[in-house]
């Protein structure tokens, strides 16, 4: 009879552990989100002034092609703070955003690659050309997957935003 005692208080203790750890992760996440705001915040500004500065000293031309590169940084920060989001909506990690942050990083490397002086790499251009297309290969694939189980992307999971 003891044993039936003891069973309802260890299965209260463990789901008031498990409570607890999800409020801890939830506020570290949110910590996280809150510091990749302040962080693609202050890239943004940086690359602004910098661009200004540099308009006075070199071409526009390197002027934008610096801040291009500071707002496709932006950008994949920014899906970072989408994808933590969504991880504290649902609890759970979705693949999409880590594609498109993967995208985002390739073409930003493409286009430093590019806008370069010098000659450019024949292999690296067509590697990080390849990697476009296994990325978007990997997105499609993952959207196909998700809508054919109902549950892959979070507008299935009804978690739209509003």
């Amino acid at each position: 009879m003891s044993a039936d005692n003891e069973a309802p208080s260890k299965t209260g203790s463990v789901a008031a552990s498990a409570s607890l750890l999800e409020r801890a992760q939830d506020l570290v996440t949110v910590v996280v989100g809150a510091v990749l705001i302040v962080l693609a915040a202050g890239v943004l500004i940086t690359g602004i002034v910098d661009f200004f500065t540099s308009v006075r000293k070199t071409s526009v031309e390197t002027a934008g092609v610096s801040l291009l590169d500071r707002v496709l940084l932006v950008l994949i920060l920014v899906e970072i703070v989408h994808t933590v989001v969504l991880s504290l909506r649902s609890h759970e990690l979705a693949a999409e955003p880590f594609i498109i942050v993967g995208l985002v990083a390739v073409i930003r490397r493409i286009l430093v690659v590019l806008s370069g002086t010098g000659t450019v790499p024949t292999t690296e251009l067509a590697l990080l050309i390849a990697m476009v297309f296994v990325f978007v290969a990997a997105l499609i694939a993952v959207a196909w997957f998700g809508r054919r189980s109902g549950s892959g992307t979070p507008e299935a999971a009804g978690l739209e935003q509003s």
